[in-house]
């Protein structure tokens, strides 16, 4: 059973910085592309960035080009969001996913993930 668990949301100013975590477990993911969603109250969930666990592609939204970085870790079979400049409209319930389908244009697509964990707030203060 493929399990997927988030770590590393909290409270930081505006301009700070925070580093999210997904701990993936239940298979072999090399074949997957692995996301991060993010959804704010009232506004649906949101593509932020997505990574090919095999090659190490990326894909991020505009909104955050030049600020997240994702990378994975394939010997902890974990994935991770580094933020940096944080802005007060960053703040959201982030999401790590898993797609089976592997790496195309779909990744932007939160209806293509298969697995989802369970969510880790981030709130960014003005």
């Amino acid at each position: 059973q493929v399990q997927l668990v988030e770590s590393g949301g909290g409270l930081v100013q505006a301009g700070g910085s925070l580093r999210l975590s997904c701990l993936a477990s239940g298979r072999t993911f090399d074949s997957y592309a692995m996301g991060w969603f993010r959804e704010a109250p009232g506004l649906e969930r949101e593509f932020v960035a997505a990574i090919s666990w095999s090659e190490g592609d990326t894909y991020y939204a505009d909104s955050v080009k030049g600020r997240f970085t994702i990378s994975r870790e394939n010997a902890k079979n974990t994935v991770h969001l580094q933020m940096n400049s944080l802005k007060p409209e960053d703040t959201a319930v982030y999401y790590c996913a898993a797609e089976e389908g592997g790496w195309g244009p779909q990744v932007g697509a939160a209806y293509e993930y298969d697995y989802w964990g369970q969510g880790t707030q981030v709130t960014v203060s003005s």
